[in-house]
């Protein structure tokens, strides 16, 4: 396991999004567990500047979401369907058939 220290939130979503791009670079068609809620939200903010820069793509990417609100409609703005596709997925590449989310 490898420890990477950050100064504050804006360095963390930064080095977190590079770790990413680079994956990205090297394979491809890497498959990403991606997480929901406010931690990632910056993260995200710099996948999508770096998509939209040209220097990564999602075409070929698989992802997988852990969880998701039982009982919730996923057209309700409460899902985390709903928050990956306002947070990342509708500013990149991404095959829709790529993306994991279960059904709540």
């Amino acid at each position: 396991m490898r420890i990477i220290i950050a100064k504050d939130y804006e360095d963390l979503s930064k080095k977190a999004a590079h770790i990413i791009a680079g994956q990205l670079i090297m394979k491809p068609d890497s498959v990403l567990g991606l997480a929901t809620g406010s931690t990632p939200i910056g993260t995200y903010q710099y996948l999508k500047q770096m998509y939209a820069d040209g220097l990564i793509s999602f075409s070929r990417v698989t992802t997988f979401n852990l969880d998701e609100y039982v009982g919730l409609d996923v057209h309700s703005d409460q899902s985390y369907i709903h928050f990956m596709n306002e947070e990342l997925f509708k500013f990149v590449d991404i095959n829709r058939k790529n993306v994991h989310i279960p059904s709540g």
